[in-house]
């Protein structure tokens, strides 16, 4: 990984990949959309409710994938020091609350008419709510700290601390009786999902996987921009305040 610790190493790999990603994305999306909400079927129990499962779930697996994201890239900058580490986990965090954001609106909106409430206490909405929360302090972290090298240190501490909750979220259904139904996808006796729902299912989620790579990939090469705009900032400062500073020496003589 560190032959793309070159922040000009990567913006050349980036602006080849960005493109593809965009049209991957933007193409998956609206085939799940036109695939899930046209043309599959309603569910036997739900209705057309079923049909937030096609935002919901895929926007849940990316709350948790970006966390991961986030904590893996984490502990690399803090143990092997990849310069490209801590761009990554911070560009990675406003995407993942966003992510988990769009689950916890979606999954008011199907458990209003499945269990007559917008929200309730649940083992699963709540360890999603404290995800969001874990999103919000980590950017905030960021905003608090002055210095960028104490600000990566303290966010990718919070961040690998704030991991725990994701395993939590995952097995919560199997660990505590909550109303949310349990896993239907990612199950060792096989998806308990119907062929005509999961198929849409399956290509929304790759879609939201695309979308996380392509706003990943801007909001890096912008972090890379506006560090270099920095330090040619600071270079410039530097450079005017030793030009206009008088030498020690013609100080010494005038006083």
């Amino acid at each position: 990984m560190h032959r793309f610790a070159n922040p000009t190493r990567f913006m050349r790999l980036s602006a080849r990949i960005l493109p593809w990603a965009a049209g991957l994305a933007l193409v998956l999306t609206l085939a799940g959309l036109v695939w899930g909400l046209g043309y599959a079927p309603p569910d036997y129990q739900q209705g057309d409710t079923v049909r937030i499962m096609f935002v919901h779930v895929p926007a849940a697996w990316m709350a948790m994938f970006s966390y991961t994201f986030m904590a893996v890239a984490s502990a690399t900058a803090l143990i092997w020091k990849h310069p490209l580490a801590d761009f990554s986990a911070k560009a990675a965090a406003p995407i993942g609350a966003c992510f988990t954001f769009i689950a916890l609106v979606t999954g008011s909106l199907w458990g209003q008419p499945m269990w007559g409430t917008w929200w309730v206490w649940d083992a699963r909405l709540t360890s999603v709510l404290v995800l969001f929360f874990l999103y919000l302090g980590y950017m905030a972290l960021w905003q608090a700290i002055e210095d960028p090298q104490k600000a990566s240190r303290a966010a990718a501490i919070l961040a690998l601390v704030g991991f725990v909750n994701v395993p939590i979220i995952k097995f919560s259904v199997d660990w505590w009786y909550t109303l949310h139904q349990p896993a239907s996808v990612l199950r060792l006796d096989g998806p308990a999902i119907h062929p005509s729902i999961l198929w849409p299912l399956l290509v929304m989620a790759l879609a939201f996987k695309a979308y996380f790579v392509t706003v990943l990939l801007v909001r890096i090469r912008s972090e890379i921009n506006l560090r270099k705009i920095r330090a040619m900032q600071q270079a410039r400062i530097a450079e005017e305040v030793g030009f206009a500073a008088p030498p020690a020496a013609e100080i010494t003589g005038r006083t």
